[in-house]
């Protein structure tokens, strides 16, 4: 197939990009940037906002994963989520005009979107048919409600997207645990190994994650699977407590210690690391409920084994694999 990823030069779209070519598949990279070379990767410059000779790489092709939109890790300043949505809504807007005027349209529009769409909830996971959108929930920081209209604000441009032809997918995902440079778990195996990967504010909440290869494979499903549409949560059946996911990752990378942090501590952490505290402290209480009613069998369902894994790889320097 020959698949198009609008933004696929961040971590994500790495892992993805040499996850789909080892498959097989011709994969297009559309990109805002100079970019290194990266074999069998095609990158086509666009600038995410407006219509340009890039449209040529949407009509004809199988797929279309959009993964643009400015990184949330940076402080959660008005100017930086102003640009979070602008990247998000803009980009989603002139993918959608370039599949409506495509003489071959794809199958299928894959556009990414967040778990942290829902709710900030301690008492039970949030699926897709029971889940809890976020956005007003009480005794949380007033902006945090930002993040959830822009999750909101992302999805909404692609269901309002005129392609009869394409069946449209807004992928709802957890926070992608993969051993590849510069992701979250090279953060927190960082934090881990300087002995600082203890409780956050308690660590009571929820961390909701996804196993590399298991987003690889999810992503494929979803591709086959015709009767699909709409949003679908990617992310492993087993969330846990943010404290319990940070002791495992402690076992598996051998580290006796992990001190806790206080709500303070991590609001100084984050302003160091430029970053913000809502990735650490929101309750993120996510279950893949379309997946698993449609059939997908996680490789790595509960996180010790998921642990064990990418600790091992992280280590070894192992490559993303072409699991089917």
């Amino acid at each position: 197939m020959k698949i198009v990823i609008p933004g696929g030069t961040g971590h994500l779209g790495r892992v993805l990009g040499r996850a789909l070519i080892g498959q097989g598949h011709e994969v297009v990279v559309l990109t805002r940037g100079e970019v290194r070379p990266e074999p069998g990767v095609r990158h086509v410059h666009w600038d995410g906002r407006g219509p340009g000779p890039w449209t040529a790489e949407i009509d004809g092709s199988d797929v279309v994963l959009n993964l643009a939109g400015r990184s949330v890790n940076c402080r959660y300043t008005p100017a930086n989520l102003r640009e979070m949505l602008n990247s998000r809504v803009d980009s989603a807007r002139v993918v959608g005009g370039a599949i409506a005027r495509a003489a071959r349209p794809p199958k299928v529009w894959l556009q990414m979107s967040t778990a942290t769409i829902y709710a900030h909830r301690f008492d039970a996971p949030n699926d897709e048919t029971t889940g809890i959108l976020g956005g007003d929930e009480p005794d949380v920081p007033a902006y945090w409600s930002s993040s959830v209209d822009i999750a909101k604000a992302w999805e909404r441009e692609q269901r309002l997207a005129a392609t009869p032809d394409t069946r449209k997918v807004a992928l709802r995902a957890a926070m992608v645990m993969s051993p590849e440079p510069g992701g979250a778990l090279a953060m927190l195996l960082r934090l881990t190994r300087l002995g600082l990967g203890g409780p956050v504010a308690g660590g009571g909440q929820y961390m909701s994650w996804i196993h590399e290869e298991d987003l690889i494979r999810a992503i494929g499903f979803l591709i086959e699977r015709d009767e699909l549409s709409g949003p679908v949560n990617l992310a492993a059946p087993e969330p846990l407590p943010y404290a319990d996911f940070l002791r495992v990752l402690r076992r598996a990378a051998g580290v006796r210690v992990g001190l806790p942090t206080t709500r303070w501590m991590a609001e100084i952490g984050a302003f160091v690391l430029r970053s913000d505290t809502e990735l650490l402290l929101k309750s993120r209480r996510v279950i893949p409920g379309r997946l698993r009613e449609a059939g997908f069998q996680f490789g790595y369902p509960e996180w010790p084994a998921a642990a064990e894994d990418l600790v091992r790889r992280s280590r070894s320097g192992e490559p993303v694999k072409a699991v089917g």
